[in-house]
């Protein structure tokens, strides 16, 4: 397995441990860069380290296969994900999709008559 896989899970693994300790009505939804390694590395067999099966809530002796799954069925079921200025809390807004767009000039030099 890459390095750059092995050392993006471990960041996962963590940001997941400490989104499961939000209470499930303040949650935000998963973050969507959890995506790729949960597909990426959805066929490794190999054995995870004791630490990350206890904060993926795996027995010892789960594989990556299994720590993927665990990340899978975590965004399985969104909807919506957040901004990426919103993991790790919910925003209550009216207008969160629109917040961090910023107001362009307008260049109507860019189409000529």
């Amino acid at each position: 397995m890459h390095p750059a896989a092995k050392l993006q899970f471990a960041r996962i693994v963590d940001e997941f441990a400490r989104w499961r300790t939000i209470p499930e009505p303040e949650r935000p939804p998963a973050p969507a860069w959890w995506w790729g390694p949960a597909f990426e590395l959805r066929d490794v067999a190999a054995t995870l380290p004791p630490g990350w099966c206890r904060q993926l809530r795996l027995p010892e002796g789960a594989t990556w296969r299994d720590g993927a799954a665990v990340l899978r069925r975590a965004l399985a079921d969104q909807t919506m994900l957040p901004w990426p200025n919103d993991f790790s809390r919910k925003i209550a807004s009216t207008d969160s999709d629109v917040r961090d767009l910023h107001v362009q000039p307008s260049d109507d030099s860019a189409f000529p008559p």
